[in-house]
């Protein structure tokens, strides 16, 4: 009886521990899997020696993505940790080599430039640099495209694109290296040109610009078969490159063309259970089989540029269906966590000894569990399923950011002057990069304001968002708010908008002028600053929500500081309050809502889980106000 009760408590807790996995997204689960199996440096094989590899950079941009959505401090921690195993403050990277001229170095480029938007550290900028250094440098074919490495003269691979041009493209627009973006548009175009079949659409593995390779065909440079992960990697680069290029730039449609060629290609040839075949122009020969890696390349490039509105919403449908085989065939649970199954190791061509392309050959490298390319594309389109999966309150709607009255400039490190401080595209601890990428995960567009708010900038527009406007102590020519630029917002207002504005404690914001406008709708922000925190005693922030539940779960805890307490009247009502002062307030006003809160508390400082202890729920609240935002309705009289 013992042995049996053993026996049975044991069972209990496995299924105990299943079922708390089953509670977290999978995404999370996946990121948790690899934070096990690479705790510190990286080694493809746990255990060996480890390696400056662009596997790593698959797992983190991954676990970039989670982070993002979940704020879980965590995250981030493991992705600077691992990078600084590599990066030294001199800028060296332990086990790269420029010389060896190959592009799948440049993948973790990415996530150093994430680093270094983020801390603003200059080891991580001068890393950046090196890895630029050898794009400039890199060996070309002679029309221009980039080999795929030192040893492999005049071949591009459909894998170089996701290695290098992301990379190329956020880097270039920290350099104000505009020429790049041609360049950048110019390997696209060669690769879709020179190894895409005209019959399919599906595009080879590699081709060879000089046709003297053994596996190349000698009259189209091309390698034999269709790779799936190659023409994976390929989608996951459009999509993701797509993030940096320039509004307005040529290459730009471009790009977005040769994408929906790509994804009517793969949706042509996925099998009824949603996933993709290894050998993807060998369909019915015996040995192929659904491959793991590339089936959650397809899904996040479908997911992604359905979301960014790149292609057809009908795509979503084919990306659906995609998440599901995968999680039915490759995603494995137990006690300890979750598994990744189905991944091929590696399929290249040429080398020592010989890969000569054919389809014995791609059918010869093993398939095993975890495998980090598999895992980290596991993570990415995970990620991107969950935030489709997300009520989208914000479909249609534009969230429309001042940077009029908020008008902070600062020197980059090329010297230029850049604006920043509350906009969208700050990374740093006083962005609101975070913020906007919960608008975005709710279906929001986001734009930006440079300009005086009239009826014709704020027409269009469903939440307009005003920050801590300037005085002189933040910018020597502030745009102070007048009389007739809040006639114009309240105006917009009064026929349905949604106005959400967040000031600051005096002695950091423009408060009379902006109060002209407050006025209207029964708000005032006074010269009354409280939770005046000293260093890091966090609880000299904390905020409590009510039993007002307009906006915030009753008992969520908030951290906000130095705020500048509201005096209010009808129709405004207080939804917080520390003790008998009211620090945030909503007000209906016509067809429309208004949002007031003395300071900017949601940017990426205090929202992304790297600062503050885990009792403040500050990002569950950030989502919580962008539902209100997105969804307020006016009262009925």
């Amino acid at each position: 009886m013992k042995r049996r009760s053993v026996i049975v408590l044991m069972v209990m807790a496995c299924s105990c521990s299943f079922l708390v996995a089953q509670d977290k997204p999978f995404s999370v689960q996946a990121v948790e899997t690899a934070m096990r199996i690479w705790p510190d440096s990286f080694s493809a094989k746990p255990g060996g020696r480890a390696r400056w590899s662009y596997d790593q950079g698959v797992i983190l941009k991954g676990v970039e993505s989670v982070w993002r959505q979940q704020g879980d401090g965590r995250f981030f921690q493991y992705i600077q940790h691992s990078m600084d195993y590599y990066v030294k403050e001199d800028g060296s990277i332990h086990d790269y080599k420029k010389d060896e001229f190959n592009i799948d170095h440049i993948n973790n480029g990415k996530v150093l430039l994430f680093l270094y938007a983020v801390t603003g550290k200059e080891k991580y900028w001068k890393a950046i640099q090196r890895l630029y250094d050898q794009l400039k440098a890199h060996p070309r074919n002679a029309v221009g495209g980039f080999w795929h490495k030192k040893i492999y003269p005049n071949q591009m691979w459909l894998d170089g694109l996701y290695m290098g041009q992301p990379f190329y493209a956020e880097a270039a627009l920290l350099m104000h290296d505009s020429a790049a973006f041609n360049d950048i548009t110019r390997q696209f175009v060669l690769m879709e040109n020179n190894s895409r079949d005209a019959n399919t659409g599906l595009m080879y593995h590699a081709w060879d610009a000089s046709k003297q390779q053994r596996w190349a065909n000698p009259e189209t440079g091309r390698s034999p078969h269709v790779w799936a992960r190659a023409m994976g990697w390929y989608g996951c680069a459009m999509v993701d490159v797509l993030d940096h290029f320039p509004i307005g730039h040529k290459g730009r449609d471009s790009i977005i063309q040769i994408l929906n060629r790509y994804v009517q290609a793969i949706t042509k040839v996925q099998r009824p259970d949603g996933l993709w075949w290894d050998v993807m122009d060998m369909p019915t020969e015996k040995g192929n089989y659904p491959e793991a890696s590339a089936s959650a390349m397809f899904v996040y490039t479908l997911y992604k540029a359905t979301r960014k509105g790149y292609i057809p919403a009908n795509f979503l449908k084919i990306a659906e269906k995609g998440y599901t085989g995968i999680r039915q065939k490759f995603v494995r649970q137990d006690a300890v966590g979750l598994s990744f199954t189905g991944t091929v190791t590696v399929s290249g061509l040429g080398g020592n000894p010989y890969r000569d392309g054919s389809f014995a050959y791609y059918m010869s490298e093993p398939v095993i569990d975890n495998d980090p390319k598999g895992l980290g594309a596991f993570i990415l389109c995970a990620a991107e399923a969950e935030m489709a999966q997300q009520p989208k309150p914000g479909r249609g709607k534009t969230v429309l950011l001042d940077r009029y009255f908020n008008q902070e400039t600062k020197k980059d490190l090329i010297g230029k002057t850049i604006p920043w401080h509350y906009i969208w595209e700050d990374q740093s601890n006083g962005g609101f990069r975070v913020f906007g990428n919960l608008f975005e995960a709710k279906g929001a567009q986001l734009k930006s304001l440079d300009i005086n708010p009239s009826a014709n900038q704020l027409a269009g527009s469903h939440v307009y968002i005003i920050v801590d406007p300037d005085h002189l102590k933040d910018n020597p020519q502030p745009n102070y708010m007048s009389a007739a630029s809040a006639k114009s917002i309240a105006a917009w207002v009064k026929a349905g908008g949604v106005l959400l504005m967040m000031a600051n404690d005096s002695a950091n914001c423009e408060l009379t002028r902006f109060n002209q406008l407050a006025a209207q709708f029964g708000i005032q922000f006074t010269n009354k600053s409280i939770n005046m925190v000293q260093g890091n005693a966090f609880e000299q922030g904390l905020v409590i929500a009510g039993d007002d539940q307009t906006i915030f779960a009753k008992g969520r805890k908030l951290y906000v500081k130095e705020l500048s307490v509201l005096n209010i009247k009808a129709p405004a009502k207080a939804v917080l309050r520390v003790g008998s002062d009211a620090v945030m307030a909503v007000a209906p006003f016509g067809k429309g809502w208004v949002a007031a809160i003395g300071d900017p508390w949601l940017y990426n400082e205090y929202i992304d889980g790297r600062k503050l202890p885990k009792q403040f729920e500050n990002h569950q609240a950030a989502q919580e106000l962008i539902d209100w935002l997105l969804s307020a309705k006016p009262k009925k009289p």
